[in-house]
């Protein structure tokens, strides 16, 4: 079987700048992974690669097999790969359940269509209020994206990212910013509505990571120094001292 997820040799130059230096990464189906580093490592702009907001210097990024470097994002997005944004991304005058239901258009086969009411595709709408239910978001169903709490977005953010129906997510600091009720309730809301996805996720909180995550990458100025599981990178030296420090 192949990986869900391939890098190989990527990197990425702004002018004469090297920021990502030479990433391979591999990620199974089904594996959640993690990837730290410091501020600056390079991690957004990892995703961005990903995702297809930038095209690689050099080097491939492969989905299940195939090349995808050098596609558009909805490209990507169509060929099975959905991300979020540390900073959310919603149709702040729209509601939950209308947000949720535009993230479900393309996968339901509605695409170019503007022939369609869409509130009267009862398929559609029950699969809109399913998500709302698996968020735990019914309640704030009618409610404008943009007076949700901050807890609330992000929540949103994650269920139309997943929604659509891609098999590989990528998750950009899921629980930033978050209390440790809310950081508690969306962590166990990503475990559940990830279940049988691929997931590759950037996190600052430890906590997180070594509670969600099946491996971690550690990228350190652009390089990915070591990957392995939990346990594994809880014990390596070099990731203490670049990143861990005495906080491990």
């Amino acid at each position: 079987m192949s990986d869900a997820l391939r890098l190989a040799g990527v990197h990425k130059r702004f002018g004469e700048t090297p920021i990502i230096r030479g990433v391979d990464l591999a990620v199974a189906p089904g594996e959640r992974h993690a990837i730290i580093g410091p501020n600056g490592a390079g991690k957004s702009t990892l995703f961005n690669l990903i995702s297809g907001r930038y095209t690689p210097s050099e080097g491939e990024i492969a989905l299940h097999g195939k090349r995808i470097s050098g596609l558009a994002p909805h490209q990507i997005n169509r060929r099975g790969l959905s991300r979020s944004f540390q900073i959310t991304n919603l149709f702040q005058n729209m509601t939950v359940f209308e947000n949720l239901r535009c993230s479900l258009l393309w996968a339901h086969g509605y695409k170019y269509s503007f022939w369609h009411l869409v509130g009267r595709q009862a398929a559609l709408n029950e699969a809109a209020e399913q998500w709302l239910e698996r968020l735990g978001l019914t309640a704030r169903r009618d409610v404008l994206a943009s007076l949700l709490t901050y807890a609330e977005q992000r929540t949103l953010e994650i269920g139309t990212t997943i929604a659509g129906g891609a098999d590989v997510i990528l998750l950009d600091e899921p629980t930033a910013g978050m209390g440790l009720a809310e950081r508690d309730h969306t962590m166990a809301m990503i475990s559940e509505v990830t279940r049988d996805k691929t997931l590759l996720m950037v996190e600052h909180d430890m906590g997180v990571v070594f509670e969600l995550a099946d491996r971690i990458s550690v990228l350190v100025y652009g390089q990915i120094i070591a990957s392995d599981t939990p346990e594994a990178i809880r014990a390596n030296a070099a990731v203490q001292e670049a990143y861990l420090g005495e906080a491990h």
